[in-house]
């Protein structure tokens, strides 16, 4: 008599805390150079593309900050990759 068992393969673990900490604060830094760059753009630039530049200088910070506090995404149930074997049984010892 087989039964079946699930077996869930390692490829629906999710992301270490270190690596997802990792991601976060380098997506973090870069688009805070992107704002660094945009305050020295708003400077330097003329009037035409000025308005771009102090318009992604005030907008990143808070885009940044919520990419940055999103945080890991948890696989659904339904998109889980599980395998299901049969069990095997041991043979009795009187059909031997």
């Amino acid at each position: 008599m087989a039964t079946s068992t699930t077996v869930h393969a390692i490829t629906n673990t999710q992301i270490g805390l270190t690596q997802d900490q990792r991601h976060r604060q380098r997506a973090y830094f870069a688009s805070m150079m992107i704002r660094t760059f945009c305050f020295i753009a708003a400077i330097v630039l003329h009037n035409p593309y000025r308005p771009f530049a102090i318009a992604g200088a005030l907008i990143l910070p808070y885009v940044a900050v919520v990419m940055a506090n999103a945080g890991k995404e948890r696989p659904s149930q339904s998109h889980a990759f599980v395998l299901h074997q049969p069990r095997k049984s041991l043979p009795n010892l009187s059909d031997l």
